[in-house]
């Protein structure tokens, strides 16, 4: 049975299908927790064609900033945010003692 794999080179694939390596994920991560600078390059790589890995890590990284921001909202709209930082503060911090109805 032969080994078809052993012909592959990564850099056969067209660019816009390569993948990226851990390094490559560990800088970007980095570079999209810059404060101005890595939000302006989250959502260009967000919608860039470039390579579509990038695009959806960047995506992702995207979704969960969203996710926390509703968290943090709903936290604040509820009241809740204070109650939750003063626990972390002091150390109290346990499950349920924040959540208004737990």
């Amino acid at each position: 049975m032969a080994n078809h794999f052993s012909d592959f080179d990564v850099y056969d694939v067209p660019p816009e299908y390569r993948p990226l390596g851990a390094w490559a994920y560990f800088g970007y991560t980095i570079l999209f927790n810059l404060p101005v600078i890595g939000l302006i390059c989250l959502i260009v790589f967000s919608f860039s064609d470039s390579n579509i890995n990038r695009r959806n890590f960047a995506r992702s990284y995207f979704i969960a900033l969203i996710f926390l921001l509703i968290l943090f909202l709903v936290l604040f709209i509820t009241g809740q945010l204070g109650n939750f930082i003063n626990a972390y503060n002091s150390g109290e911090l346990q499950f349920g003692s924040w959540i208004p109805f737990a």
